[in-house]
């Protein structure tokens, strides 16, 4: 019995040391190499395994055995794998039945270049994926993985396996040659989840980061969700002018500088398709610089050569191909920083818009309107409309603001090239920069529209007619206003009581027009336009002259005067006659300096001073295109009479010749003709000068002017003069 026990208690023992032994350290042996591979050819045909030694490690709590192998090598064909390990457990029950049974398997690689990797499922599993994959991405880095699998009872691959691992200094290529480098993060992969965290990367030199990105598996897609962040951005150059190629084609950036956090979610089908994508963005514009290339001058006076927005909060959403955008904050046009706030949402259809803009302490002008913004006050302007598909422009609101003042136009449409359409209505109730007061509107029926108001200075209206060039195209359609207005200013000292009449616009010209109103005492204007067979006859006369020709700045001290005006247009060229009654000069640079030339100093004191009376000026000319014909310019007055003719090439030349002569000579000259001279001159007689011959020539900016004495007159001068002395004495005889 002793020695039984003793037997027995040594057998123990030695299993014991053994169970032990096998627990802690366990044993390497080659007798499951054959199992192993085989299991793995079950898995795929296609592979086949390298392996070294195989460790044993008793699990005498769960009866298995815990089988380890180190350094194995996963092969197909001439593409290796190298991994870390494998591990597996055995069930010790199949092993006394002569089974090989393995219910899980855990493989972690080394550190493997994730361009092999791909290189390597490509040629395992011939799927669409890894090929367009591969096209789409040029993948470098390394990735480390830890891979469970678990097997049934009858050595099926149950789909509950679990990939995890981190993937560091990733580096991709995209179609475009984008590079994002710097990739870092940890993922982990089951057969309905891709779970990727911590994920840092570098995208053209910028760091954006991501705490989770998650890709959903369904039968036919992946539905991925994730966010990213970016601490502050500042764009380079390359990136700027990559943002105006694809975004701002009209608009060029000199700087941008953000922070952003972001949310998005997308599905990618099979064929790595993307669908469905949805980006919400809350971005923090630190700064942004964009080139004027607009221009501004004309309503904000003190414009920069750069406009800056800053500290501005915006906010992004992008769903179903519709793009939604609102922000706010500070934008820098002027001297002085302004408030800015907007709000866009573009569609398959149109192009939404709503902004505002606050001016603060900065001037604003509108010249038309005679419009000019308290520096104290704040104004601020709405504009409310889209953009359709073709690219034409409808503005449900705009609307001025400051204090009293309110500008409101609605419905207003425009075409792709900024033309006008229609309108619905346009309301102005405003005091302008002269405090003078102004309340009109215009409405719209049908195609045709009415202008009636209280009050309307018109003093910038008619520098802007006078003054720029009429061939603008501005209007898409032919349209007829009808006017009534109880009281139009034409300057501070002349207004217009009852304008009444109509203008037609048609092909972007006046084609017709008829408009009339009367002073205060009694006086009248009258303008009218019309069309017969091709000819178009332009009229306007007005009682006073003075707020029509003192406009004209080389002219100083004009006074009184009747002016009288007739066109006749065909075919593009206008034959006019321009003719102004009894009116007084106080300064014409020119006719001063060809005086004093002529040792006339006598006649330019008296200029510069009371100044020179006319009675009748009278101008003859043909305008084609940009050159002005002047057949003839004839000026007679007590003291002076001129007479000349020459041409204007608009903004280029200037060449004119003509006679002056004083009074005096003209009255021996036309005293001396027989009968004739003693009926319109008398028998007055004065001693005299001769007169002069003068040419003017060169650039408006930069005139020549020269003179020669002359001994005679002209026959020309003499028939102009006897016309007008016989309409005196006519006029006199009445």
């Amino acid at each position: 019995m002793k020695i039984i026990f003793k037997t027995i208690t040594y057998l123990i023992l030695l299993i014991s040391i053994l169970i032990i032994y096998l627990s802690l350290f366990g044993i390497e042996t080659t007798k499951f190499n054959n199992q192993i591979q085989a299991k793995v050819k079950e898995i795929n045909s296609n592979l086949s395994v390298e392996l070294n030694e195989v460790k044993l490690i008793l699990d005498p709590l769960k009866l298995n055995l815990n089988v380890k192998t180190v350094g194995p090598k996963i092969k197909n064909e001439d593409k290796f794998l190298d991994i870390q390990n494998i591990k597996t457990n055995i069930p010790l029950k199949s092993i006394f039945f002569n089974e090989f049974l393995i219910e899980q398997v855990e493989i972690s690689t080394k550190s493997i270049e994730i361009e092999s990797l791909i290189s390597f499922a490509k040629s395992i599993y011939k799927i669409p994926e890894l090929i367009v994959l591969n096209k789409l991405l040029k993948i470098k880095g390394y990735l480390i993985a830890d891979i469970k699998l678990e097997f049934d009872e009858k050595g099926n691959l149950k789909d509950n396996y679990l990939v995890s691992g981190l993937v560091k200094e990733a580096k991709l290529k995209t179609l475009k040659n984008e590079d994002i480098d710097k990739i870092n993060f940890f993922f982990k992969i089951t057969k309905k989840d891709f779970i990727f965290e911590n994920i840092q990367l570098r995208f053209n030199d910028y760091i954006f980061n991501s705490k989770n990105i998650s890709a959903e598996k369904n039968q036919d897609y992946f539905l991925v969700n994730g966010n990213f962040q970016n601490d502050i951005v500042d764009l380079s150059k390359k990136d700027l002018d990559l943002l105006k190629d694809n975004l701002f084609s009209d608009t060029e950036f000199s700087k941008i500088r953000f922070s952003s956090n972001n949310n998005f979610s997308f599905k990618i089908d099979k064929k790595f398709r993307f669908k469905d994508q949805k980006i919400i963005s809350k971005i923090k514009l630190h700064e942004a610089k964009i080139l004027n290339n607009f221009n501004l001058k004309k309503i904000f006076p003190e414009v920069q050569n750069t406009i800056s927005f800053l500290d501005n909060k915006i906010n992004l959403e992008y769903k179903d191909d519709i793009f939604l955008m609102n922000g706010n904050g500070k934008v820098l046009l002027q001297k002085k920083e302004d408030l800015i706030s907007y709000k866009y949402e573009k569609n398959d259809s149109k192009f939404i818009f709503e902004n505002l803009l606050q001016i603060k302490q900065n001037p604003f002008h509108i010249e038309l309107l005679n419009y000019k913004k308290n520096i104290d006050e704040d104004t601020i302007i709405k504009i409310n409309g889209y953009r359709d598909k073709n690219k034409n422009i409808s503005i449900k609101l705009a609307s001025l603001n400051e204090l009293e003042n309110k500008i409101e136009i609605k419905d207003l449409h425009f075409d792709k090239n900024f033309r006008f359409i229609k309108f619905g209505t346009i309301d102005l109730d405003y005091l302008d920069k002269n405090n003078h007061k102004n309340s009109f509107r215009i409405s719209r029926k049908k195609d045709n529209y009415r202008l009636d108001g209280v009050y309307f200075n018109a003093d910038a209206l008619i520098e802007k007619i006078l003054f720029e060039d009429s061939d603008n195209n501005y209007f898409n359609k032919d349209f007829k206003i009808k006017i009534k207005i109880d009281n139009v200013r034409l300057d501070n000292e002349f207004q217009l009581k009852n304008l009444n009449g109509y203008l037609y616009f048609k092909n972007n010209k006046l084609f017709e027009g008829n408009l009339s109103g009367k002073f205060s005492d009694d006086k009248k204007m009258n303008f009218t336009v019309n069309n017969n067979g091709g000819k178009k006859i332009t009229t306007f006369f007005i009682d006073y002259a003075r707020p029509i020709v003192k406009r004209y700045k080389f002219i100083k001290g004009f006074d009184g005067g009747v002016l009288d005006f007739y066109s006749s247009k065909v075919d593009n060229i206008s034959n006019s006659t321009l003719k102004i009654y009894d009116f007084k000069l106080n300064e014409l640079p020119t006719l001063t300096k060809i005086l004093t030339l002529a040792s006339l100093q006598g006649i330019a004191d008296i200029l510069s001073g009371e100044g020179i009376r006319f009675e009748e000026f009278e101008m003859n000319f043909q305008n084609d295109a940009d050159l002005m014909n002047i057949n003839e310019i004839y000026a007679i007055g007590p003291a002076i009479s001129v007479l000349m003719e020459g041409y204007v090439e608009k903004n280029k030349l200037i060449s004119l010749r003509g006679t002056l002569v004083p009074a005096t000579t003209i009255n021996k000259a036309i005293g001396s003709i027989p009968v004739l001279g003693k009926i319109l001159v008398g028998s007055k007689t004065g001693e005299g000068v001769f007169g002069v011959s003068f040419k003017i020539k060169g650039h408006p900016k930069n005139l020549d002017t020269s003179v020669n004495p002359i001994k005679t007159l002209t026959p020309r001068f003499i028939v102009r003069a006897v016309e007008k002395m016989k309409k005196k004495k006519q006029e006199e005889s009445k």
